[in-house]
């Protein structure tokens, strides 16, 4: 006789759940409850309708109840929310939502994927705004016919998060007027600050007015006050600051909270009643690099763990090696991807780490290939071991497959060996014959075995107006476009020549456009005796793409002549 097995929430997590049981087990009664109006729909592609890129809000609804009775013999049930959890009858009451009507239902097993809510602080004069948040396909379908009739284009998003960018975007594409307003100094924690000045410039190209470093502090008549003083015109508001996990059913079923509020839960995803589980936003999960329970919005770690839910209970092998991670954006051209450990998370937690970087530019394929770009890569390892810790990549090309290589080499405890060991496919179109990872891999190598020094492009401003001595490497044609102001033009094809106008007497800084061929000029002058050697990580691209944002958001004195972003 089979069991009877609910599950609260039918997107993502739940969805998986409810599918992954039904193959295990063809006699177990299923019934999944979603408060809202849809089950199954892609929440990650909201913003995409905003632009047309999806056109149809109908178009994000992957599954309905009476596909998922007649394929799976599951029963959806919409407009449908729980409201209480009695775990010692092993009940749940469920309200109607489109009728108020209540009734409960039994269970042998239950599943809670009720996922997060958009956070909406109270601030004063909220009332005074159009407000909206972005959680479902309602939620996107009311803010898109609300913007559309508009005469005023002026909407502003609030949050530089994953959806506040992505809606930014999206609206600009579709003609608005946007202002993206972060209250701290970058958009997406997930990059560190060196890296994301490349989402920076892209999104102020592209007219968003992008405000960072400033707070909102209250609303008036279709107005975002903030704590600056400044006032912006939004005859429509985004709250996208984050999210909470909705813990309400679970708190007052007497169901343990984690450290960080979330649900907290075993190996298993079990709570602290073990014939309740949870999946999803709504629970904390272990982070292996930081050794700290987090939590982790994201749909695949959300899919994994429904998965081993319904594997567990079923009497099936799960496994949980915990979680480090990973995800990808697009920003008007630039792709990005992230995974593991960034600078800033390790400062943010304290972690006492020794640890150094790889800042590179490689081609995404042979530079011969049409669409050819570059990539920018940071990696994160740990010293002395070399164990790579995380990394970051942003560009027109495929950084994706980048990120995910090593996402995989972190989960089995690869190191800068490893890396640069790796048989990765190769052909023109696709790659270089040395892939970015695999360079990443050699320049790692060489910085632990103290083959060269480096310093990275943000440390390069404070060295520049110390008065330091860079030598510009490329040739006199690339120097009259743009160089560091101060920088001596010594091309690597004259430095053999012009060796004794180097100093040996204090620091040398050395750049070229992306610092392959200062890397050559540091290794000869170090050959010629040279101590005190330093390569500029990125070089004159990085830099540009480091310094612009700041530059022509605050209205400093640049440090370069011009800027070169090709």
């Amino acid at each position: 006789m089979g069991r009877k097995i609910l599950i609260v929430g039918g997107v993502a997590g739940g969805a998986s759940a409810a599918a992954r049981l039904r193959r295990n087990n063809e006699e177990d009664q299923i019934i999944m409850f979603e408060k809202g109006p849809h089950v199954s729909f892609s929440n990650c592609s909201l913003p995409y309708h905003l632009s047309g890129i999806i056109e149809d809000s109908d178009h994000l609804v992957l599954m309905n109840p009476e596909l998922f009775l007649k394929q799976y013999k599951i029963d959806a049930r919409i407009n449908s929310e729980v409201i209480k959890i009695d775990k010692e009858e092993k009940t749940v009451t469920v309200r109607r939502t489109d009728s108020e009507e209540t009734y409960t239902e039994s269970y042998d097993k239950l599943i809670l994927s009720p996922g997060a809510s958009p956070i909406v602080p109270k601030f004063p004069g909220i009332e005074d705004v159009n407000l909206f948040t972005v959680r479902n396909v309602v939620d996107i379908d009311k803010l898109n016919r609300f913007v559309k009739q508009l005469d005023n284009k002026e909407v502003s998003i609030i949050g530089g998060g994953f959806i506040g960018v992505e809606v930014a975007e999206n609206l600009s594409k579709a003609g608005f007027k946007v202002t993206l307003i972060e209250a701290t100094k970058q958009i997406l924690r997930t990059y560190d600050y060196d890296m994301v000045q490349i989402f920076h410039k892209a999104i102020i190209d592209h007219g968003i007015d992008l405000i960072v470093n400033d707070k909102v502090e209250r609303f008036e008549k279709n107005q975002v006050i903030l704590e600056s003083g400044r006032a912006i015109n939004a005859a429509a508001v985004v709250m996208a600051i984050g999210v909470a996990p909705e813990t309400k059913l679970a708190k007052e079923a007497g169901i343990k909270l984690g450290e960080t509020g979330a649900i907290k839960v075993n190996k298993n995803y079990q709570t602290s009643d073990k014939d309740i589980y949870a999946v999803g936003d709504a629970i904390e999960v272990y982070n292996v690099l930081s050794s700290t329970y987090t939590k982790l919005s994201l749909a695949g770690p959300a899919l994994k763990q429904a998965r081993s839910v319904a594997d567990h209970i079923n009497n099936k092998e799960t496994i949980n090696r915990g979680y480090i991670g990973s995800s990808a954006i697009q920003v008007f051209e630039y792709n990005g991807a992230s995974t593991g450990l960034t600078e800033s998370l390790i400062e943010a937690l304290g972690m006492k780490i020794d640890y150094d970087i790889v800042r590179i530019i490689i081609s995404d394929k042979v530079g011969l290939m049409p669409g050819a770009s570059p990539i920018h890569f940071k990696l994160i390892y740990e010293v002395p071991t070399g164990r790579v810790l995380g990394a970051q990549a942003i560009g027109r090309g495929d950084v994706t497959k980048r990120i995910d290589v090593i996402a995989t080499l972190i989960k089995f405890g690869g190191t800068l060996d490893d890396l640069k060991d790796l048989e990765l496919s190769y052909a023109p179109p696709f790659s270089t014959a040395k892939d970015v990872v695999n360079y990443a891999g050699y320049v790692g190598s060489n910085l632990l075995n103290g083959e060269y020094r480096q310093v990275n492009v943000d440390k390069v401003r404070e060295l520049v107006e110390r008065g330091e001595v860079f030598i510009d490497v490329r040739e006199k044609a690339e120097f009259v476009h743009g160089h560091i102001k101060g920088a001596i033009n010594i091309p690597l094809s004259e430095i053999r020549d012009r060796i004794n106008e180097i100093p040996k007497d204090r620091p040398v800084y050395l750049h070229c456009r992306t610092g392959q061929r200062s890397y050559n000029a540091a290794l000869l002058l170090q050959y010629h005796g040279y101590q005190n050697v330093y390569n500029v990580a990125g070089s004159f691209l990085a830099l540009s793409l480091y310094e612009y944002y700041n530059d022509k958001t605050s209205n400093r004195e640049p440090i370069v002549t011009d800027y070169n972003f090709n």
